[in-house]
């Protein structure tokens, strides 16, 4: 999947990160990881997902959550992406990547947000390399592509999408990265529809609300995907080519590559235990995309109705 070349993704709500930690001129946490907040919990899953698959010591887990090693290790200057004007951009850079699939994405949930029943506002995004400072707290890049609720903000070092593939065995398509970002922006919705407030995150497995509310995420990036080339700039131009069974595969591929059995088995080489989980299985991420991407719906994607995810 491509953008389209003279697509307009200029952006004023997406950002670089600048230097000394701050979240590219948004409010910081400061003094490490806020556990007790939606925003903090949200990181916090994540790592302690990371900890138990073996890829964090609790050693590690422990420093992050008290920002030891966040303050230092940031790169570039800070401020507007500069070099992301057109659609071109985007189908060459991966910083102007997710500044453009986050202007697509304003494009389509300010569309559906009405008759979802809530009001919209567009999220911020924050590109960054290594650390970062936010809204939750200080942040590196161990803990993936994140989103805080606490300043409404995507954050992404887009030198995960390398891991993406090389790690955990994503295909490295246009659209397996489209799809990170994607899931981020389906967590801001989450928040705006409340469903983020009154989920109960304290508890693992496969049909915990913390994993029901991952998967409902993975269905609103394949919702995106339903009407992403529809999505259309400022001047009205569609933002994106018509999708193709390959970039389905694509997203397919980086939905199993982050789920919770492929980790904890095929990545980090330990036992698969689903009492633990926290995003779902690599089949059940794959499903709840393949649901949003074929019904392209609002409610088709209410993971926390059903019985079973």
């Amino acid at each position: 999947m491509s953008f389209n070349p003279n697509a307009e993704i200029r952006s004023d709500n997406v950002a670089r990160s600048g230097g000394g930690g701050t979240g590219g001129g948004f409010r910081p946490g400061g003094g490490g990881l806020k556990v007790g907040g939606a925003g903090g919990c949200v990181i916090l899953v994540v790592l302690l997902v990371l900890m138990m698959t073996g890829i964090l010591s609790p050693g590690q887990v422990m420093d992050l959550v008290a920002g030891g090693g966040t303050s230092q290790g940031q790169s570039g200057q800070g401020g507007v992406l500069e070099q992301c004007t057109s659609g071109a951009d985007a189908n060459a850079d991966d910083e102007c990547l997710v500044q453009a699939t986050i202007e697509s994405g304003d494009s389509l949930w300010a569309q559906l947000a009405p008759e979802a029943g809530w009001e919209f506002v567009e999220p911020q995004g924050i590109v960054f390399s290594q650390s970062v400072q936010t809204g939750c707290g200080a942040a590196t890049a161990d803990v993936g592509p994140f989103y805080c609720p606490a300043d409404s903000t995507i954050y992404v070092d887009v030198d995960f999408f390398d891991s993406l593939t090389s790690r955990f065995g994503a295909d490295g398509g246009q659209l397996a990265k489209m799809y990170v970002v994607a899931h981020e922006y389906g967590h801001h919705v989450q928040y705006l529809s409340g469903a983020m407030q009154s989920a109960d995150r304290s508890g693992t497995g496969p049909q915990s609300d913390a994993v029901r509310l991952e998967l409902q995420a993975d269905c609103y990036a394949g919702v995106w995907a339903h009407h992403a080339s529809a999505t259309t700039d400022d001047q009205g131009q569609p933002m994106l080519a018509p999708l193709t069974d390959e970039d389905i595969a694509s997203a397919l591929s980086a939905a199993s590559a982050v789920g919770d059995d492929h980790i904890q088995g095929d990545v980090a080489g330990g036992q698969v235990n689903p009492e633990s989980w926290t995003h779902g299985s690599s089949e059940q991420r794959q499903h709840w995309f393949t649901v949003g991407y074929s019904e392209g719906t609002v409610q088709a994607c209410d993971t926390f109705a059903v019985d079973e995810v």
